[in-house]
């Protein structure tokens, strides 16, 4: 801790409640960066793809959350995620002026992309459609390559209907 957040939190009393998310953040960004979701998976290797495939795991872990009652650990995840992406912006040089609406695009797409998944992870929607209109955003790509990402979050939903809330918060996507 540093000597200012020391001094914050003797202070107020309080450290960053976020902070308990960040094992879960890290854990749903390396699982998006994997190799297999590009090669096998033919997701875009790009700025776009890379976010696209981040929202899909995250997406998948905000709706356990929201399944376990963990709307406040939902909500810091959320935070976390919007805090990264407006770092990564300013990263590739987009000014301060732009940033906030690029972020508000990537959470009205986290948004959209977490009905869709939802729909088709617990309704009746078909995933292989969601992945084709939100992943590859409308791209023509072989049925392999969806059903290999598709099989993967497929296996990943159910890995995360089996954990606890506190495994999940640790990042145990495995």
């Amino acid at each position: 801790m540093s000597s200012t957040s020391s001094f914050l939190h003797r202070f107020f009393g309080r450290t960053d409640p976020r902070e308990g998310l960040r094992p879960l953040y890290h854990a749903v960004v390396g699982e998006g960066r994997r190799p297999h979701w590009y090669l096998e998976g033919a997701v875009p290797d790009t700025l776009d793809g890379r976010f696209d495939m981040i929202v899909a795991i995250l997406a998948q872990a905000l709706i356990r959350l929201e399944q376990q009652g963990a709307a406040q650990e939902s909500v810091w995840l959320t935070e976390l995620f919007v805090e990264d992406m407006d770092g990564q912006l300013r990263q590739e040089g987009i000014g301060d002026v732009v940033v906030g609406k690029h972020v508000g695009r990537m959470m009205s797409a986290l948004g959209g992309r977490i009905s869709a998944y939802r729909d088709a992870l617990t309704g009746d929607a078909d995933l292989a459609d969601a992945l084709r209109r939100n992943l590859y955003r409308g791209a023509d790509v072989a049925d392999a390559a969806v059903a290999h990402v598709e099989a993967g979050l497929r296996a990943r939903w159910t890995r995360l209907g089996c954990l606890t809330r506190d495994a999940l918060l640790a990042g145990d996507l495995g």
